[in-house]
Formats: C-alpha cells, structure tokens, sequence
C-alpha cells in the first residue's frame, strides 16, 4: 500500500497543464491566465472631471472672483471650448477637460448668475481632476501569465478595452457511479436500496477547484456494463468511478477498467477512510476510482482528486496537501496503523487561535457530519494521543 504522499506524488506524475482557450470576460473568475494581458488603451484615456462643477484656471479661482461661462462638456462629449484667463466650463463628472482648465471648482462652491460663475468659497488647490493614464496606460501587463483571476478581474480587463482572455482550459472531469443498489433522489425504494448521492458533492467540489465535472450517471453491477462507462468517458482528462473499488464479487469497476485498457498504478491507500481508492491511467486520462461510502469518497476526492485537478488546470499553488496548524479543542486518541483523517469542525477561540473539534461518529458510512465539518484533521500513522490545545495539522475540506 501506498502512503497517501506517495499516492499524491503518483497521482500528479507527468500531470501538466492542459492547453489554452480563449472565454469572455464573464467567465474569468478563478480561472489562470495562460499569457500576460496588455493594456489596448490608457485609462482613463482623457484626463477627466472628477466633480460635477465648473472648469477654471486654477490662478482665476479666487473667492468672488466672477468668471464667464463659455461652454458646456457632459460626459461623453468632447467640449469645442477652451478656457481662458476670466473664463469657465460647465462640466460634469467623468467629462474631458477642455484645453487651459487646470482645475474644476465643484458647484456647491460657486453660485451661478446668468452666463457668469461666482466663485462663494477659497479654492485651496488645484484639483478634481483625474489625469490620463492614472490607473494605467496603454501597454502596461495588467495580468501576469499563471495569475488566477478573480472577481474584478473582467472589470480591470474591460477598461483595457479587450473582450476576452486566453486562460488555461479546465480539465473535464468525468464522473460516474456504480451499484445496483442506488436509485435516484425521489425514486420509492425497495427494501436494500439507498440513494445514489455522492456525486452531488463530487461534482461541486471539483467544479470548485477549477475542473469541469461532468456526471455521466451510474453503471449497474455489470462488468461489460462498467466497460461501457469507461468507454463513454472518451476525451475526458480525469475519470472518477464512485462505488466497486474494493475485492466483492460484485465489484467489477477495476475489470472493467482492465478490459477498457487501462493500465493500473497502484490499487490501495494506507489512509482511513479510502483505502481502497485506486488509480490507473485509460488512454489520456487519469482514473482515480474512490470508494462508495460517502466518507470515503469526499475525503479521498479531497485528498487525491482536488491536486490533481489543480496540477491540470495550471495553478501556481495547490498541487499537494495544503495544511495548516490548529489547536484541539478536546482530547483525541491514539491513531491506528492507516494515516487518518478526520472530519472536524474549526472555529476561533477567543483567543484568535483557530479551535477543531472532530465529529463524534467518524464511520465512513455518514454523510451528514460533513454538514458543519469545514477540514480534515490529519492523524500521521501510529500517532499517539492527543491532549486538548495541543497543535495538530488540518487540511480545509471548505
């Protein structure tokens, strides 16, 4: 059996980031740029009024001074006047500043009296105007190759004038359950029959992570059938067969695997829970078969499955076991031979210090104490107890 390192390490082996496409502005968000993104334009590309007011030379702007007005420039239009000495335009915010105005005087300071602007309050410097270029000019790299993009990403892109972004493809991860004892959600179950539920949280977890999940729906317990599902999951880049990992007589998923030509590259985890979770290689996709016990499945997915998507999809960070320290918030066992993983609940004390308290029923059966579980404390093989405000590693679950 494989150390759950060694299994990482296997996993990720000659996993690269997958080719490139172009997406619209929409689709940015947590997304990784494959080239720089070079300003078209500078922004702004005028220098422009940051008040709504009146547009002076900064020397005429005396308390009382009286200065005629020569025109007017709203924004979007560009202004045929200029100012000068004694003279002022009417001019609203994000307007062009016209030639020889090197200040705006906002209209609450001044009193307008037929086509003259009185100027009611002492200007103490020029000002309310935004200069060209002062966020960025035309050619700056506003987007580093390998930056994940984030929210406000599309925004700062749009003002640079350019539609869409070349990133890093997602990898499509193709999903499918197995056992002829799950039905779908709304079915009246027979006695022996349980929900088909994992893939749920399967498929949301890795769309977060950065792949595409695609669930393709559950194989019975049929070894050609099994096949078939492998088949149907051509041209996808991670493969995810939830359910016939383990030796029953009804656990065709890594036969069929072997039938659909897939080479096999280990078949044991020494981990709790998942140790039956498996991986291989089918043509170009990597396949990573996870137990049917929901503990299992979202654990291992976490473990194995969200650093392998993360490798694909060409983050920087990620590509192995991200842990961080917290304290216990009570006293824990002795771990057993199998590197462990709890689910457990952090919180903050009032100390500031992060607090984990693990679930009191740890069976790999339970789904809902993944309902408030937010990370995995990590128990390294043969662990001896563990005493309350001890420090312990944990790994964010979500």
């Amino acid at each position: 059996m494989l150390s759950v390192d060694e299994a990482i390490h296997a996993t990720l082996k000659d996993a690269n980031a997958l080719g490139v496409e172009r997406v619209p502005l929409t689709a940015l968000p947590g997304r990784v740029a494959a080239s720089d993104v070079i300003a078209r334009i500078t922004q702004p590309p005028f220098s422009a009024s940051a008040m709504d007011g009146y547009a002076v030379r900064f020397q005429d702007a005396q308390k009382n001074a009286r200065l005629k007005l020569v025109g007017e420039t709203p924004a979007g239009s560009m202004s045929s006047s200029s100012v000068n000495e004694g003279e002022a335009v009417r001019i609203f915010t994000g307007a062009p500043v016209p030639d020889g105005a090197n200040h705006v005087v906002i209209q609450e300071d001044t009193k307008r009296e037929g086509d003259e602007v009185l100027i009611t309050e002492a200007q103490d410097r020029a000002r309310n105007i935004r200069q060209a270029g002062v966020d960025f000019h035309e050619g700056d790299v506003l987007v580093q190759a390998g930056d994940v993009l984030h929210e406000i990403h599309g925004a700062i892109i749009a003002a640079a004038n350019i539609p869409e972004v070349e990133v890093l493809r997602r990898p499509r991860v193709v999903v499918f359950s197995n056992g002829d004892e799950l039905k779908e959600p709304g079915t009246d179950l027979q006695f022996g029959q349980i929900i088909n539920s994992n893939h749920y949280a399967l498929c949301a977890m890795i769309n977060k992570w950065g792949g595409q999940a695609v669930y393709i729906g559950r194989a019975p317990d049929d070894r050609a059938a099994v096949k078939s599902f492998f088949e149907k999951a051509e041209g996808a880049d991670i493969i995810v067969p939830v359910g016939g990992a383990s030796v029953g007589d009804y656990d065709f998923v890594k036969s069929a695997f072997d039938d659909a030509g897939g080479k096999l590259v280990f078949e044991k985890i020494a981990v709790r829970p998942g140790k039956p979770t498996w991986f291989g290689q089918l043509g170009n996709a990597k396949v990573l078969g996870l137990p049917g016990n929901p503990a299992s499945a979202i654990v291992c997915a976490a473990l194995f499955i969200q650093p392998l998507v993360r490798r694909l999809a060409g983050f920087p960070q990620g590509a192995s076991l991200s842990l961080r320290k917290a304290r216990l918030a009570e006293d824990l066992g002795a771990n057993g031979g199998r590197e462990a993983f709890l689910r457990a609940a952090m919180t903050t004390g009032q100390d500031g210090a992060l607090m984990v308290s693990s679930a009191p029923n740890q069976d790999s059966s339970l789904l809902l104490p993944f309902g408030k579980a937010n990370v995995l404390i990590r128990r390294l093989a043969n662990a001896p107890s563990a005493q309350k405000g001890d420090e312990i590693d944990i790994v964010q679950l979500r």
